[in-house]
């Protein structure tokens, strides 16, 4: 990531939290002539102890320094969550780790322990992506309950993309921009981490240019680096699935993450996936 896009991309993630936070959460009052939801910049230094001036610097994408002391504060008054705060001090303090060297040619290698765990968990749709969200490992639920991954070229398989390409997933996510999100959110968090990798600003404005849908669930700047969301699904053949999307960072070099989808308790869908493999066997 190039300077100047880094402090684009601080100068966006500040006013779309800065406009998440309503004054009456914020302990001010609401006044009646507020043009636009949230509160004003001045607010914010307000509560953060800064200047104004400053502070509208900093928004603005200005070239400024910013101590960690000083972005506790606005992080506070913007209330951002521990992920949130993460990823401002990453873009505000260039402090991402040194990306190591990574090709599209490399896969990383996903050790015996990690492929026995996703054939035991053979109700749980399970999906093991890397640090750019490209799918390296998935078992036979998720080929079932998504699609066939292998049928797919090795450099088509990034999730992210796929979500916007494939159609299979636009039919199969009854709330699809809730599904959209929670893997935003991972990838905003890993963009954040690794801010030198210029292949994601390239990425990401590929998927501007080709998916306006993209540009408008990625300008809401959501941050989490495990994301709980409840999802239902409207399977082909099983029809109404609902799962729980829990997501597991995977120790070790590779930085891979476990994507599980396990069927809600109160529902039906355990059996309708059994039932599904069953007639696949």
């Amino acid at each position: 990531m190039s300077n100047q896009t880094r402090l684009q991309a601080l100068s966006e993630f500040l006013k779309s939290r800065r406009a998440a936070v309503s004054p009456a959460a914020a302990g001010l009052p609401e006044g009646t002539r507020r043009r636009t939801p949230g509160l004003r910049r001045e607010e914010v230094a307000q509560l953060a102890g800064v200047s104004s001036t400053w502070y509208t610097w900093l928004e603005q994408g200005r070239d400024i320094k910013a101590s960690p002391s000083v972005l506790e504060c606005i992080a506070g008054a913007l209330r951002l969550t521990k992920d949130e705060r993460s990823y401002l001090f990453a873009l505000a303090l260039d402090s991402g780790p040194a990306s190591p060297a990574y090709s599209l040619e490399e896969e990383p290698e996903i050790s015996p322990a990690l492929q026995k765990i996703l054939r035991e968990l053979t109700t749980c749709p399970t999906i093991v992506s890397d640090r750019r969200c490209a799918i390296v490992g998935w078992n036979e639920a998720a080929a079932q309950v998504f699609l066939d991954f292998a049928k797919l070229d090795r450099k088509e398989r990034n999730m992210i993309r796929l979500l916007f390409v494939r159609q299979e997933f636009k039919r199969l996510a009854v709330n699809w921009e809730e599904f959209v999100r929670g893997y935003l959110a991972i990838f905003r968090a890993y963009y954040g981490q690794y801010v030198d990798d210029g292949w994601y600003d390239e990425f990401i404005s590929s998927m501007k240019a080709e998916h306006p849908e993209f540009n408008r669930l990625w300008e809401e700047s959501r941050v989490s680096s495990a994301p709980d969301v409840v999802l239902e699904f409207r399977h082909a053949k099983a029809g109404k699935m609902l799962f729980h999307l829990t997501s597991l960072q995977v120790h070790g070099g590779a930085d891979l993450r476990c994507s599980i989808y396990t069927p809600a308790g109160d529902s039906n869908t355990e059996g309708k996936l059994r039932r599904l493999l069953e007639r696949q066997a």
